[in-house]
């Protein structure tokens, strides 16, 4: 027996959504990147972009376990002297939930080519609706 090796071509992709309510902010980016990569089918390859589409949706309902939602800080830096910036996570949920999905998700994806377009395919939502109803998402649970 030959060891199949699917191409970005031949790769049959699917649509999921997650409902992020009440989902600890890990497990859902954890779960999420390994969907993204195509690790959840028998013909995974790592070297082709075969994963599927993940739509997430109450994206400002995540949970951040422990006290991580009033201690923890995201850092950025305008790159003048002094310029470091930092928000804490309770403010950044309330300004850009989902932003903090994709950044969760983009950490635990390769920093390669392959990484970068498993990002394109998540889409995050910060309600209820989205506009991809039209690919007839699945609900994916864990």
């Amino acid at each position: 027996m030959r060891t199949q090796s699917v191409s970005a071509l031949d790769a049959d992709r699917s649509w999921y959504v997650v409902d992020a309510t009440n989902v600890p902010l890990g497990r859902l980016a954890s779960q999420v990147a390994s969907v993204l990569r195509g690790k959840n089918k028998p013909s995974y390859t790592p070297h082709a972009d075969t994963g599927d589409f993940v739509v997430v949706i109450n994206a400002e309902k995540v949970r951040l376990t422990g006290r991580k939602l009033h201690q923890k800080k995201w850092f950025h830096h305008s790159g003048y002297p002094g310029g470091i910036k930092a928000e804490r996570y309770e403010d950044l949920i309330q300004r850009r939930p989902a932003f903090i999905i994709e950044k969760a998700v983009k950490g635990m994806l390769p920093k390669t080519t392959p990484g970068r377009r498993a990002l394109k395919h998540l889409k995050v939502y910060a309600g209820e609706t989205h506009p991809h109803a039209a690919q007839k998402p699945q609900p994916l649970t864990f």
